[in-house]
């Protein structure tokens, strides 16, 4: 294994405030059991998961709760004990309403002991003996999406479509979000086991070359990456990535490393040859085979100049905001925004009875001096927003055809292609709302599509 400065850097990209020294130096706390949990089926790239239980049900702590609904979707555990008291539609992190279980963890179950916290739901497998197949199930049943971004069925990522070979399996340490610092405490903390996770990946994959990708900006936890995978077997290397948003999105991680480019949609990495997991992603999979736990819960920094203490939380996944917060000591002052993720891919939301879910990295709450009022303006066409766009597009153009609701002129300037990072948004000093722009394009073509596609499968049925 060795250390090796990265050879590519890809064109565009901006240097955003990273406000990370907030939680930066805050070891993991693990959130005492809320007493209502709010899980939702819908915690992943995909299909939502099918709901399995109903009002009045009492769930064991890793009970499946929905199942896999579909090729692309992963199964969803109850993360505690305890009993349903609502199944209903509640609102998510990126502003959707989803199917989602409210449990009552007070209520103690009618016969039986309590499920205890560390004692085994799932057989654990040694990975050394366990067949390919049996690994592949493993993540599956165990629910495990990506922790880093969309929430891709991992198990799915896993298995490559005939004909596609991995040949680099890339770990995303990146964590180039501003005020983010859960994977780098998950690296600092959990380095022997985001080995562990790599060697069972490697198992899957058919031993591919392994790259560890980390930003130049956490030297610690490279020292301790070091220090876990000094004598591992194989091509393994950790490659030191130049601090440049979105230094963690796939496609330009992909290039930062092995100087592969992914071709345009609906091209994926595995088409170049590459698979590219979250360090917590990876955690995940290593305490799925070996221990049989499933993915219940994830770390969450909680940050910004609004909250007392930030920190860096282990909670279980369904925990409201609100809960968060309150570990966190509360409000420090009345926060003028609340964002769920990063300051720069994340949401505003509106209140705090949100729950987090698989894919929740962050949760922010800004003041007013973190947060300015700004009126859209008209683009006085400066090129800002082409000289930052790391996708090579011009989103004047796309966004300036979305104003006149000319969508079929965004999808001709590829708007499929946007990858939402947001440094279009950040770099216009007209202020225009770029990135929304790009999202309405996506989501009309798409519904268009999906509209299509229906209307060819009922003249088909006829």
């Amino acid at each position: 294994m060795k250390t090796v400065k990265s050879q590519f850097k890809f064109a565009g990209g901006v240097h955003p405030d990273y406000n990370k020294e907030l939680a930066r130096e805050q070891p993991i706390e693990r959130l005492p059991l809320p007493s209502e949990l709010v899980i939702s089926m819908s915690q992943h790239l995909g299909a939502p998961a099918k709901c399995l239980v109903k009002v009045g049900d009492f769930v064991r702590r890793g009970q499946i709760v929905g199942e896999k609904n579909g090729f692309i979707s992963v199964c969803v555990r109850a993360s505690a004990d305890g009993k349903v008291k609502a199944v209903e539609k509640r609102l998510g992190p990126a502003g959707a309403k989803a199917d989602a279980i409210v449990l009552d963890t007070t209520v103690k179950p009618d016969e039986g002991e309590p499920s205890a916290p560390d004692a085994p739901i799932l057989p654990p497998l040694d990975w050394r003996s366990a067949s390919r197949e049996e690994l592949l199930k493993r993540v599956e049943e165990a629910g495990i999406c990506g922790m880093g971004g969309a929430g891709f069925p991992t198990a799915v990522k896993l298995n490559p479509p005939p004909g596609k070979r991995c040949e680099y399996l890339i770990l995303n340490g990146a964590e180039c979000e501003p005020y983010l610092t859960a994977d780098y405490r998950v690296m600092l903390e959990r380095a022997p086991r985001i080995r562990l996770g790599v060697e069972i990946m490697r198992k899957i994959l058919g031993g591919p070359a392994v790259r560890i990708a980390v930003e130049a900006n956490k030297p610690e936890a490279i020292a301790a990456l070091e220090k876990a995978f000094a004598d591992i077997d194989g091509n393994v290397e950790i490659v030191v990535l130049s601090v440049l948003y979105p230094q963690g999105s796939e496609k330009h991680q992909i290039f930062a490393t092995v100087g592969r480019v992914v071709p345009e949609p609906p091209a994926l990495p595995i088409d170049v040859g590459c698979v590219v997991e979250n360090v917590g992603t990876v955690v995940a999979i290593a305490d799925a085979v070996e221990k049989g736990e499933p993915l219940l819960e994830r770390v969450t920094t909680v940050s910004g100049d609004a909250v007392a203490e930030p920190k860096n939380v282990l909670a279980p996944c369904g925990t409201k905001y609100s809960d968060l917060v309150a570990f966190c000591g509360g409000e420090k002052t009345a926060p003028a925004k609340v964002v769920s993720g990063g300051t720069m891919m994340g949401f505003a939301v509106s209140t705090l009875e949100i729950p987090t879910t698989k894919t929740t990295s962050g949760l922010l709450l800004l003041s007013g001096k973190k947060v300015f009022q700004y009126a859209s303006g008209a683009c006085i066409n400066c090129g800002r927003c082409l000289r930052a766009c790391p996708m090579g597009l011009n989103p004047a153009l796309i966004s300036k055809a979305v104003d006149a609701n000319d969508i079929k002129a965004a999808e001709d300037a590829h708007v499929m292609s946007c990858i939402e990072c947001g440094a279009c948004s950040f770099g216009c000093p007209a202020y225009r709302t770029i990135t929304q722009s790009c999202r309405r394009a996506k989501n009309s073509i798409r519904a268009r599509i999906a509209a299509e596609k229906a209307k060819a499968a009922a003249a088909a049925n006829k």
